[in-house]
């Protein structure tokens, strides 16, 4: 439908900018594969991929580009972080707010590695992470890593980072960030943070396509490769290269996928990750105060703004999230999510297992006066 309303750039972005769509095609066209010839073609899809780790390292201040390795998606990034890293016995500090590519991996290593996970219980009302009880966690006992989600995917809460990464280079203890939904839209600095690990998906704030993804490795760790198989070089040898980031890449690159997310970098660039904010805060300002002034409407997540990423959860009193889902799908044309959003943790946390939640989430592109519409139909339905 032309004048469809999508609602939904917590799951992924849409639209995308304009430059990205046309340079998936003209990669597609390029009929070459990076690492695979020292032909002219080879050559120029190797050179596009080493121009998007810079624009990466670029964007969130990374000493070194060839320190972010691509993969498919956030979940395989968080899935090398862990399994690459983590030993029998070792001890990991996280929360009840994780995503289940973080929650899954995790429970897969405590049954079979005897890894010890500790989950810090976030805030019942705003999901927002005490530091001081992340803090008392981690010295509870010797502890590897502490993995925290940036931002909630269910309700927006934006975790405390900053006044983690120094505390656990103090400590010995590795600091690793899910960024599945802060790249892009808040400002991060990796040298500032001293994060050792953080992964993010191409296709959500950084607005590149699916199928995008990266993991950025600090220089002093040396993970065990999640997969194996050809690199392009070191074709002599059966063990995989020493050298990040070909030690944790084998296979084909997604080319035009990477085109694509390069072109989205630059757009961030251009137009700046502080404007964006800006935009997501005017448009979080007038969504919740819309919100607020339905009758029956439940929110969710932290009071502040300032503390909020662009994930609203809400629900009606008297609806199922499913009805309230379908309802503004079919009868008015506007995509959201409802249900656990793949974070059941999360909805534990802050009271609303095992139905979830109506989510809302506008990107770059939404405009208020696609914001009224949804809040007009959504007074509807609660009417």
């Amino acid at each position: 439908m032309n004048d469809a309303i999508y609602l939904d750039n917590a799951a992924t972005s849409y639209p995308k900018p304009e430059q990205v769509y046309q340079a998936v095609d003209k990669a597609l066209r390029m009929g070459a594969s990076p690492g695979r010839g020292g032909y002219q073609k080879a050559l120029s899809a190797e050179r596009l991929v080493f121009e998007t780790r810079e624009l990466l390292a670029e964007l969130f201040n990374a000493p070194d580009s060839e320190r972010f390795v691509f993969t498919a998606n956030a979940t395989t990034a968080i899935n090398q972080a862990l399994f690459g890293l983590l030993k029998p016995f070792d001890r990991v500090v996280t929360t009840s707010i994780e995503h289940n590519a973080v929650s899954r991996p995790l429970r897969a290593l405590q049954d079979s590695n005897n890894v010890d996970v500790v989950k810090v219980v976030a805030d019942t009302q705003s999901g927002i992470v005490s530091v001081d009880a992340l803090k008392e966690a981690c010295l509870a006992a010797k502890t590897r890593l502490l993995l925290v989600n940036h931002c909630s995917n269910v309700f927006g809460g934006i975790q405390p980072i900053a006044e983690l990464g120094h505390w656990c280079y103090q400590q010995d203890i590795l600091f690793m960030v899910d960024g599945s939904q802060s790249a892009g839209s808040l400002p991060i600095d990796f040298q500032a943070l001293q994060v050792d690990l953080f992964a993010a998906p191409g296709h959500k704030c950084l607005l590149g396509p699916q199928g995008t993804g990266f993991l950025y490795v600090a220089k002093h760790l040396n993970l065990i490769p999640l997969i194996y198989g050809g690199t392009g070089a070191n074709s002599h040898s059966d063990l995989p290269p020493e050298e990040l980031p070909e030690r944790l890449e084998c296979g084909t690159f997604n080319l035009p996928g990477l085109a694509g997310l390069n072109a989205a970098l630059e757009f961030l660039l251009e137009v700046g990750v502080q404007k964006i904010r800006h935009h997501e805060l005017q448009l979080l300002e007038f969504l919740l105060q819309g919100l607020r002034r339905i009758s029956g409407v439940s929110l969710y997540g932290p009071a502040e703004i300032e503390n909020r990423g662009a994930a609203v959860s809400f629900n009606i009193e008297g609806c199922d999230p499913a009805e309230v889902g379908f309802r503004l799908d079919h009868e008015y044309a506007i995509s959201v999510r409802v249900g656990l959003q793949c974070a059941p943790d999360a909805h534990r946390t802050i009271g609303t297992y095992p139905h979830g939640t109506v989510r809302v989430s506008p990107g770059f592109f939404t405009t208020e006066a696609e914001l009224q519409k949804f809040l007009a139909a959504v007074k509807r339905i609660a009417g």
